[in-house]
This record gives C-alpha cells, sequence and structure tokens, in this order.
C-alpha cells in the first residue's frame, strides 16, 4: 500500500466569473486547471469565502490563488486568513503563484501593499515586458522580453514586500509581475483567461468603460492569443511536481 501519497497542488478560489461567462465556460478554477495540467499531483480546490477550511501548510506541494471580483483593500475576513496562511507558506519556501487578486494579496500578506491604481482600471490584452531579473527566474526564465497577456483590474500591488522582485511591468502596471524568494510569484495579468474570455469581460464592462471614456469596440478588437501568458500556468504546475519525491 502506498503511504506517501502525494500533497496535493491547491487552487485556492477567491472569486467568481461574470455568471453568463461561468454557465458556458465555467469558471476561474477550471481554466486555472486545464491551463496546468497537473500530470503526477492531485488537484484541490478550497473556498475560504464560503467556510471552507485552508489546508494546513505541511500538507499542500504548491499553491495557486485565483483572481476575484473583490478588493484586496476591503480586508475580508476570508482575505486576511487567505493572507495569513500564503505568508506561513512562503516562509516554508512552498511554490505559490498568486493571479491578479492573488497578486495583490501575496503582496499584501508579506507586507506590502496593494490598492487602487492611480490611473483606473487597465483591460484587454496587453504587452507585458520581461526586467533582466526574469532571465534567471525559474518561472519566467527563456521566455520572450514582450509577450501578450490579458488583464482587467483596478487594484494593483502598489508596494511590493521587502526583499520582492520585480520581474515584468508595462506602461499602464509597474509590477505585471514579482518574485519572493525562490518560489513564490504573483503576477496581474490573467494566464488563465483566452481570448473569448477576454472578450467576455470587456462586453461585460462596456457600458463603464464608455464613462471612463474607453472604447470597448477598440478594446475588443485588440484582444489576441496569449499563449506565452498561458504557458506560466503549465510551467508553474512542473516547477511543483519536479519538486516531489522522484519529480
Amino acid at each position: 500500500m502506498d503511504n506517501h501519497r502525494p500533497h496535493p497542488l491547491v487552487i485556492v478560489k477567491l472569486g467568481d466569473t461574470h455568471a453568463t461567462l461561468r454557465e458556458r465556460r465555467g469558471d476561474f478554477e477550471h481554466w486555472i486547471a486545464d491551463g496546468l495540467g497537473v500530470q503526477t499531483l492531485p488537484l484541490l480546490v478550497v473556498d475560504p469565502r464560503r467556510g471552507d477550511t485552508l489546508p494546513a501548510p505541511g500538507t499542500v506541494s504548491g499553491v495557486v490563488v485565483t483572481g476575484s471580483h473583490a478588493m484586496v483593500s476591503h480586508r475580508e475576513p476570508w482575505s486576511e486568513r487567505t493572507a495569513e496562511w500564503l505568508a506561513q507558506l512562503v516562509a516554508r519556501n512552498t511554490p505559490v503563484l498568486g493571479i491578479c487578486y492573488g497578486h495583490q494579496l501575496l503582496a499584501h500578506a508579506l507586507g506590502g501593499e496593494a490598492g487602487d491604481h492611480p490611473q483606473g482600471i487597465e483591460i484587454g490584452t496587453v504587452t507585458v515586458a520581461l526586467e533582466e531579473a526574469a532571465a534567471t527566474d525559474h518561472l519566467l526564465q527563456g521566455l520572450p522580453t514582450e509577450f501578450p497577456a490579458h488583464v482587467v483590474h483596478l487594484q494593483s500591488a502598489l508596494r511590493l514586500p521587502e526583499g520582492a522582485v520585480r520581474l515584468a511591468g508595462n506602461a499602464h502596471e509597474p509590477v505585471q509581475a514579482f518574485r519572493v524568494g525562490d518560489s513564490a510569484w504573483g503576477v496581474q495579468f490573467h494566464p488563465e483567461f483566452d481570448a473569448e474570455t477576454m472578450r467576455g469581460y470587456i462586453d461585460m464592462l462596456a457600458s463603464e468603460l464608455k464613462a471612463g471614456g474607453a472604447d470597448p469596440t477598440a478594446l475588443r478588437s485588440g484582444v489576441s492569443d496569449t499563449d506565452t501568458a498561458a504557458a506560466l500556468l503549465g510551467r508553474f504546475a512542473r516547477i511543483v511536481e519536479a519538486r516531489q519525491p522522484g519529480g
């Protein structure tokens, strides 16, 4: 009998996509699971908003934290509990990948600051530019120095934790990716989004975008495939799997 079943790779679900998208395409955790393509580890989805207990830090192999339509700066109790848990994971050098809200929450959890972006919303397919530090980063090394990625966010990681390494940015958002330690990453963009999902978000927010002076039609026409960004989920899964016995 196998007494050494591997610990799961955990998807921490902190939000839901729009209902009309969810009915057609599934939700954040499904898109992330598809992108991870986990081969050797069980996957576990937990939702602290619904009262799910976060696993003991020593019982997980890695963690992906989803996006959310909530705001980190509101400091909801479920969000603050997750932040405390993430800090414990980072202290154990457990691989962590925070996406959008998860990216901002990771920064907050480790002593940085998340809040409203001074220039407002960033939405659509944008160009992300890597910093020099990305060339030796386990997750980002070997990627093109610039690549397209899908984004939709009002808040940002306004201040990174002490010792964090900025890995990518662009004109609107200086921190599109960062790393703390050897194996905890935050990405402001959405590697789990495909082009249809990105167009869906633009359509859902069209009225608000128009009211703010943006052109939803132009944003929609600018949506493109983001294969490089999407590949980060599989890259992260391989990092987690390689750390397991026999990996």
